[in-house]
């Protein structure tokens, strides 16, 4: 299982999400900052889940970035988060 199971896997067991989509866009970062050779460094997430109601667009990505600070301390450079609460 790669990083971007483990990232699905790790937002889907903490906030149940109704839609997911985990992206990996390592490549469009080759010599970027935070880039390594075999990629898994930059990634994309689009999460739809009933635990954003009611929160800001700053406290989503809290949320997000609590479940994967394992990830981030393990060498993940980037993350782009795009999190709505259901019927937004």
């Amino acid at each position: 299982m790669g990083l971007k199971d483990d990232i699905g896997a790790k937002l889907t067991a903490g906030l149940s999400p109704t839609h997911i989509t985990v992206t990996d866009e390592s490549g469009n970062h080759i010599g970027h900052s935070g880039w390594r050779p075999g990629g898994e460094t930059h990634f994309r997430v689009e999460i739809t889940a009933p635990a954003f109601a009611g929160k800001s667009r700053v406290e989503r990505h809290r949320m997000v970035n609590a479940l994967l600070a394992e990830e981030f301390a393990n060498g993940m450079h980037a993350l782009a988060v795009t999190a709505r609460a259901p019927g937004e």
